[in-house]
């Protein structure tokens, strides 16, 4: 197969077409292993090893730090065909993407150099909320603190946790704007405490455990501040930011979750007997599957187009704007209320069948998570409807908040 032309900001190496297409080989195996990696509360080790070849970690890294360097589009390509066969290796599968992009864009030379040096394997999981505390010592930090939801967390080799700076009082430090410095450290997983506590309604295979840093030292080339990282590397696209690289991954789960589900409904429906059969014949049941069919199609492009719009972006050597991040936030909302819509639909739709252990009834589990992700809050959705109306014209996205330029 020719490898498709792409524009000389993107890899050249990696054909996403072939990773698709290995994708369809293991996704039996991901759909196979799924009650099983509920059941161990993380994905086992044949789903793991599934996955591992994809290299999801590195592929949105720069082809010179052993990366795939693809654009955004094909990565919610991958992560959403990973989560049709599974929602929880498609969760693992995109914090790993998602995280491992914001290690190869933000973190010094000096780091990179180890963490993805050559015939490296290095995988990132961890929480982004500031629930830790770094004390100053010679050569880098001392980090205690507790962390929740670290999905992913047994399949990595290194953290990535956020924490306040001590300020000598055992308080926030502050920097000259008057807002608290939050780092984002890097150590390594056999240096935490695991704590487990993942005991859930959905996504239960990812192993979103808590776990904990007790006076673990943190090198001064391990940490980057996470709300105002400066991208060392592919400067345009990591202009994006932590959150706008957390968005993919999880646009592309929601976009996986919700066409399975639909896929599976329409399945189901087209049986001939019982259940299924009375819902075949029922002209109100397809009628509100194409209405639900039409928001997921309508939501998905709108994800593209979006995305779409920040690869010629930065394909000119540009930075993302504030109006593109606003987009990347609704484009994100939009697809996980479509695909919330679609697993309440097909699961009232098909009755005692969605209530069994099966796809329909996981999936249902999964999506009801995702949806309470902070990720998708209404007040994000609230700043985003404000900035694109006009209202908020002179704001600036940082983290989660669309704050005043200072």
């Amino acid at each position: 197969m020719n490898k498709p032309m792409r524009h000389s900001y993107w890899g050249q190496t990696t054909d996403h077409r072939e990773l698709l297409k290995k994708i369809k080989e293991i996704g039996p195996i991901l759909e196979k292993n799924a009650e099983a990696d509920e059941a161990a509360g993380e994905l086992t080790t044949e789903t793991f090893e599934a996955l591992r070849p994809l290299r999801m970690s590195h592929i949105m890294a720069a082809e010179d730090l052993g990366g795939a360097q693809l654009p955004p589009r094909q990565v919610l390509e991958l992560i959403e065909a990973i989560t049709w066969y599974s929602g929880s290796a498609g969760w693992v599968s995109m914090v790993h993407s998602a995280i491992g992009a914001m290690s190869a864009a933000f973190l010094p030379d000096t780091a990179i150099e180890k963490l993805f040096a050559p015939g490296t394997e290095h995988r990132f999981s961890g929480q982004g909320a500031p629930l830790g505390m770094l004390k100053k010592v010679e050569g880098g930090y001392r980090l205690n603190g507790r962390w929740s939801y670290g999905s992913g967390f047994s399949h990595a080799t290194y953290s990535h946790s956020a924490a306040f700076v001590d300020d000598g009082n055992g308080k926030p430090q502050m920097d000259d704007k008057g807002n608290p410095i939050i780092i984002c450290t890097h150590a390594p997983i056999e240096q935490h405490k695991p704590l487990g506590n993942w005991d859930v309604l959905g996504l239960k295979g990812t192993g979103s455990i808590d776990y904990a840093a007790e006076d673990l030292f943190i090198p001064d080339d391990m940490i980057y501040p996470i709300a105002t990282a400066v991208p060392q590397r592919q400067k345009e696209l990591f202009s994006l930011g932590v959150i706008g690289l957390a968005a993919i991954g999880h646009t592309g789960w929601a976009m996986g979750a919700g066409r399975r589900m639909l896929d599976e409904i329409a399945a189901f429906a087209r049986q001939k007997t019982g259940r299924a059969g009375m819902l075949g014949e029922s002209d109100k049941f397809w009628y509100d599957y194409g209405r639900a069919e039409a928001r997921m199609r309508a939501a998905r492009a709108l994800v593209m187009e979006v995305w779409g719009d920040i690869e010629a972006t930065v394909e000119k050597g540009t930075p993302v704007s504030t109006r593109q991040i606003t987009m990347v936030h609704l484009a994100k909302s939009e697809i996980h209320e479509a695909a919330e819509n679609a697993v309440n639909f097909a699961y009232r739709a098909a009755g005692g069948a969605s209530l069994r252990a099966g796809i329909m009834q996981r999936t249902f589990r999964d999506v009801m998570v995702a949806v309470n992700h902070f990720t998708i809050a209404p007040a994000i959705v609230t700043s985003a409807g404000r900035e694109l109306s006009g209202h908020w014209s002179d704001r600036v996205w940082q983290f989660y908040d669309l704050v005043e330029k200072k």
